[in-house]
């Protein structure tokens, strides 16, 4: 029965693409920069604007006072039919009109106005009808105010620069902790589950813990903790299988004295399979306690790969040789030959035929025309006794290519191929200087394809296969 896949519609967005934020502007010192930058900024207009607002009122009241006072001395002397003085005079030139109409309601009072561009007071008052008004220069107080917004503006920029720095510090030693804490994260997530973060406020008791340091020893905690059950987890699996290679041992032995028969040739089959069982558990024991040394070499990859397809084709399972371009590298022959077996093992056992296994370069790709790999494996990689193939095989065999490739330095892939079926493309290290390897056998030709069973002296050009 197959279940109809329904169809989500995805409404398209009339506006055009949003302008990504460069990376930097995510990090934590850059957000509490600018959260400084901008608190400190708004504290100083404020503290300013109020020093600014307080020191200009008193300035102004302070002219005010000193003009209102000159006023009253000329309006007597005016009264009294004397000199008004020099900056006394009725009706004067240059006096603001709304002052002048304040003075012709009878009124007193005052105002700042620029005369021949110099800042003055002027106060005025009523005389018979008219406005009698005096001035006085304002100039030094318009200064002082001018002085103190530059001096408030400066202060600002000082404070605003020396808070900034002081934050970004502080804040530079939080996140170069967390970037440590990040770094040996990603270390124990890659395998190296002797990595810790140490934080020398985790260690001392008497010194109190801030949040990151509670993180990193929350970090700690759990990689010690992880280590000690995959250690735990290898030794009971390489345990294990040592105790079962004697009694394994002696079964094969018993097995092979059975009278020729069918039950015979059963019990036989599950001994071999029981005894590779054994072997892959050991295998990986190795590779997970990191003791595998390898013995590095000059090969030439084509002739060693057809070697590896030979063996599979000598066991039944029929496997196509594709050479595009030949090249010599670095590796572990007999670790390499293990992995290229597991790769063909699997693609007979889980995928369908033909399976080809193709040589370009450093690059060695085997492809089957199966269902193609399950997704739990393209994302997370083999998982041990894990398949989905209806229950054939122990999900051991990828897992040892892949613990071989990263012992020999090779980048092991999986993908499925659009067209059908799945995908192993390694990658090894590449040895350049092919002069250098006297030993070394000629390279293969491009287009080179090696039918199973046949040598690779009889070979037919890739353009004439379909």
């Amino acid at each position: 029965m197959t279940r109809a896949t329904p169809v989500r519609r995805v409404r398209r967005s009339r506006r055009g693409p949003r302008l990504r934020r460069p990376a930097w502007t995510a990090t934590l010192t850059w957000k509490a920069a600018v959260f400084i930058t901008v608190m400190c900024c708004a504290l100083a207009a404020l503290l300013g604007a109020l020093v600014h607002v307080s020191v200009t009122r008193q300035t102004v009241d302070q002219a005010r006072e000193k003009a209102l006072s000159k006023l009253e001395d000329v309006t007597e002397a005016y009264e009294a039919g004397e000199p008004t003085g020099r900056f006394g005079a009725v009706d004067p030139q240059g006096l603001p009109s709304e002052l002048r109409a304040l003075a012709l309601r009878g009124q007193r009072g005052t105002v700042v106005s620029d005369v021949d561009g110099r800042p003055t007071m002027w106060a005025a008052g009523p005389a018979d009808g008219r406005a009698l008004a005096v001035r006085i220069d304002y100039t030094l107080s318009a200064q002082t105010i001018m002085g103190l917004d530059r001096a408030i503006v400066g202060s600002s920029a000082l404070a605003i620069g020396a808070t900034l720095l002081a934050g970004a510090f502080s804040v530079t030693r939080v996140t170069r902790r967390l970037h440590l804490t990040a770094q040996v994260a990603r270390r124990i997530s890659a395998g190296d589950l002797d990595a810790r973060v140490n934080d020398p406020r985790t260690k001392d008791p008497s010194r109190c813990e801030d949040e990151v340091a509670t993180v990193s020893g929350a970090l700690d905690t759990m990689a010690s903790t992880l280590q000690g059950k995959l250690l735990s987890e290898q030794r009971f699996t390489a345990d294990v299988a040592h105790e079962l290679r004697t009694p394994l041992t002696g079964l094969s032995a018993a097995a092979e004295l059975l009278p020729p028969g069918r039950p015979s040739e059963l019990v036989q089959d599950r001994v071999r399979r029981m005894r590779a069982l054994t072997e892959d558990l050991l295998e990986i024991s190795r590779l997970d306690a990191g003791r595998e040394t390898v013995d590095l070499d000059i090969h030439e990859l084509a002739p060693l790969t057809e070697r590896v397809v030979r063996m599979a084709c000598s066991t039944g399972s029929e496997t196509d040789l594709l050479v595009v371009r030949g090249t010599s590298v670095e590796t572990d022959k007999r670790r390499l030959e293990r992995v290229l077996g597991n790769l063909i093992t699997n693609a007979h056992k889980h995928g369908a035929r033909p399976v080809v296994v193709s040589v370009d370069g450093p690059v060695v790709s085997v492809r089957d025309h199966g269902a193609g790999y399950p997704e739990y494996l393209l994302e997370h990689g083999p998982q041990r006794f894990r398949t989905e193939s209806g229950g054939k095989g122990h999900g051991l065999g990828l897992t040892i290519a892949v613990g071989q490739a990263a012992v020999i330095g090779a980048d092991l892939e999986f993908a499925n191929v659009p067209g059908g079926g799945a995908l192993a493309r390694l990658t090894l290290p590449e040895y350049v200087h092919l002069a250098d390897c006297p030993d070394a056998g000629p390279p293969a030709e491009p287009g080179t394809v090696v039918a199973p069973g046949t040598d690779m002296e009889h070979t037919e050009s890739a353009d004439k296969r379909t």
